[in-house]
């Protein structure tokens, strides 16, 4: 008895999981539904987490911040490698005046450590993005590349299915990127991660028709 009400239960859990797994996937991509209200109200600010990366990833970033509405995706949330201290002070730098919050985040794995070494810093890397996801539970995630996005990008779409957070994935691809994705944005598009994703290649977009091309954002 006590077996097949073990059984039932793996059978419903299962089921309400890949239930849900689905129709999180069917709506990836999709826009929001708009909220009722009464009137011509405003709409509400958007919590976002934009994640920065070394080099020519922050100088996209900032470039495309640059043209954002502020006042429609705020509070934000700057996200950097835990030894990436540049990315984080330019950012500071734009947002001088507001009330952003930064961060850093542990990285997955270093240039040159050896593969044996990275599995432990990997499960620090998702422990330590996991609470600050928790923490932030941002609506929107900005991001453009950085191998940092990845695992706050999985999290986040780990939290869509479990329902703590709908977070919408808004992932730009480097403009260095001409013939290829890099990897963070080939796991984000094979993966469905990403709800919206950007080119600024033409065939690119030709190559990956669920990609959407912008042009040279630079």
């Amino acid at each position: 008895m006590a077996c097949t009400v073990a059984i039932a239960l793996i059978i419903v859990t299962t089921t309400l999981i890949v239930t849900r797994l689905l129709y999180v996937l069917h709506r990836t991509g999709k826009p929001p539904k708009p909220r009722s209200s009464k009137g011509s109200a405003p709409q509400q600010p958007l919590s976002t987490l934009i994640v920065l990366g070394s080099g020519g990833h922050t100088a996209e970033m900032i470039n495309l911040l640059s043209v954002l509405q502020k006042d429609r995706f705020a509070p934000r949330f700057y996200i950097a490698a835990a030894t990436d201290n540049m990315s984080l002070q330019k950012a500071r730098l734009l947002e001088e005046t507001s009330s952003s919050q930064f961060m850093q985040i542990y990285r997955s794995r270093e240039v040159g450590q050896s593969y044996i070494t990275s599995v432990w810093t990997t499960l620090i890397a998702l422990a330590h993005g996991f609470w600050l996801m928790l923490r932030i539970r941002p609506q929107v995630i900005l991001c453009n590349g950085p191998g940092t996005c990845v695992p706050l990008c999985v999290i986040a779409f780990l939290f869509k299915i479990v329902g703590i957070r709908w977070s919408s994935v808004f992932y730009v691809e480097s403009i260095a990127r001409v013939q290829r994705l890099s990897l963070s944005g080939l796991l984000l598009y094979k993966l469905h991660i990403a709800d919206q994703f950007f080119v600024q290649w033409p065939q690119l977009q030709r190559k990956y028709p669920r990609a959407h091309y912008v042009g040279c954002l630079m």
